[in-house]
């Protein structure tokens, strides 16, 4: 088995910087093409014309956006100075799992890299899993990374 086109998301969690790595790996080892994307999560006040009177909401988006831009931007030089080939890419309002499976199915990736946060209990009833989501929503192998390095 050889995979050729693996796509990574990641946030600004350690266990994300633990799936770069694992990935890393994978693409020294088969000569993948690297795709690192973030999600900027659905806005629940996108809907009411909010923005208007709230501009701490606006800058805080756009802080979340740069953020994300930074962190892909670093992500993409270690790759790149590692001699892989990378590619960076942030979605915007959709749910983490619906943006991760939609650009997996534009890019013909072949495995989707990802961390776990292993929430347990409430807190994985409330804040539910986007790993979870993603591995049984996906019709390609799913790599789960649940330990930090």
């Amino acid at each position: 088995m050889s995979y050729k086109n693996i796509l990574v998301p990641v946030d600004d969690s350690p266990i994300s910087y633990a799936a770069i790595e694992h990935a890393e790996a994978l693409a020294k080892a088969f000569g993948s093409k690297i795709t690192v994307m973030s999600v900027l999560s659905v806005d629940p006040l996108r809907s009411i014309d909010f923005y208007k009177v709230a501009p701490a909401i606006t800058d805080y988006v756009l802080e979340a956006e740069q953020n994300a831009q930074g962190r892909l931007n670093d992500i993409q030089l270690s790759f790149q100075n590692h001699g892989l080939e990378v590619k960076t890419l942030i979605i915007r309002s959709v749910p983490p799992a619906t943006g991760i499976l939609n650009i997996a199915e534009e890019i013909h990736a072949d495995l989707i890299v990802m961390g776990s946060h292993g929430r347990k209990g409430f807190r994985k009833f409330i804040l539910g899993s986007v790993a979870q989501e993603v591995l049984s929503l996906s019709h390609i192998p799913v790599l789960i990374v649940k330990t930090a390095v």
